[in-house]
């Protein structure tokens, strides 16, 4: 099926009303040689940093949960981080963990037909919902209450617990690092995830009942390097050593606290439109119309090279923000229409 559409018209019609995000795809940002080198120089600085993370998780997963448990990732940032979690369960204790990416979608919930796949072939209570980080918490404020909605509707109860890599949000209990770093997957699309698009709902392609979509996008397997961040997380896998848990594990949310304060600083009226963190910028400046990108000046430079050669490429004014409580906050155009007002693409107000 066709269903890329431009940038600035999928934003558009998102900020009207017109349609609902998951009804369509972005066009898959393909990248050159610059930002490929990019890309290669994050994930060998960070792959222990990742592979130290994995650990983290796959422990405290392992300890809390038992060692009989199902990784559920949220397509499609966390499908990378199952894997992985897989991988250290079979390397650190000869475990082989069921696997599986589920869809879920902010305003429409998860995807009801996978839930009910996962309980008629598994405990529900042995299932851990993955994914790779968090921002202002939407999602998993997203998968709580699908849950209970799913509970209500049906008696069977899944533990509404996220555990991520990263959770510069404060957001999960179940985290390797509450640091807000560059998870080089962040750094490109299908071509990082098996060559599968972001999950879509569209209504006029499936039935009730049916399961979320994707698109397999076979035309890029010559670029694809799923594999490749998979295994070099993998191979650091011998170098690390599992920590003890963080004293502090409260889930208090206080990155919405922090995104309120940029709505309300930079007037873009819509919390939906500031997208927290080093993974959520890079997702605006690859899907979407960025408006501007807000860095801590003492952001560490490494985590935020692609960010600034993506920015510099799309003309998005980068302003240097002390005291950030994260590295970096991407802000979506507010109000964006095509054309409107000239190049700036205001929406005209009437007099």
């Amino acid at each position: 099926m066709a269903l890329e559409a431009p940038t600035e018209e999928r934003e558009e019609a998102v900020q009207q009303g017109g349609a609902h995000y998951s009804e369509s795809l972005p066009q898959e940002y393909q990248p050159d040689a610059e930002y490929l080198r990019l890309y290669r120089d994050a994930l060998a600085a960070g792959a222990s940093r990742i592979a130290q993370a994995v650990a983290t998780v796959a422990e405290l997963v392992l300890a809390e949960r038992g060692r009989d448990v199902v990784l559920v990732s949220l397509a499609r940032a966390g499908t990378p981080v199952g894997v992985l979690l897989r991988r250290w369960a079979a390397h650190a204790h000869g475990l082989d963990l069921p696997h599986y990416a589920v869809s879920i979608v902010r305003g429409r919930g998860i995807d009801r037909q996978a839930l009910r796949h996962l309980a008629a072939h598994h405990d529900p209570a042995r299932v851990v919902f993955v994914d790779g980080w968090t921002g202002k918490g939407t999602i998993a404020r997203e998968l709580a209450g699908a849950l209970a909605e799913h509970e209500r509707d049906t008696g069977v109860r899944f533990h509404p617990g996220l555990a991520v890599l990263a959770d510069p949000g404060r957001c999960a209990t179940t985290f390797g690092t509450r640091a807000d770093w560059l998870i080089a997957s962040a750094c490109l699309n299908s071509t990082v995830s098996g060559l599968v698009s972001r999950t879509v709902l569209n209504p006029r392609l499936l039935a009730p009942g049916q399961y979320h979509g994707a698109k397999f996008y076979r035309e890029l397997a010559p670029a694809d390097v799923s594999h490749d961040f998979l295994d070099a997380v993998n191979a650091r896998f011998a170098d690390v050593t599992a920590t003890a848990p963080p004293a502090d594990r409260t889930a208090d949310f206080a990155g919405r606290a922090a995104v309120d304060r940029i709505v309300e600083r930079y007037g873009v009226g819509d919390a939906h439109l500031v997208k927290p963190g080093v993974g959520e910028t890079t997702r605006v400046l690859l899907r979407r119309v960025p408006w501007r990108v807000l860095v801590r000046p003492d952001a560490p430079a490494a985590d935020l090279a692609h960010v600034r050669l993506l920015a510099r490429r799309r003309d998005v004014p980068v302003e240097e923000v002390p005291g950030l409580p994260y590295n970096c906050i991407g802000l979506i155009h507010p109000r964006f229409t095509r054309g409107a007002d000239g190049a700036a693409g205001w929406a005209a107000v009437p007099a």
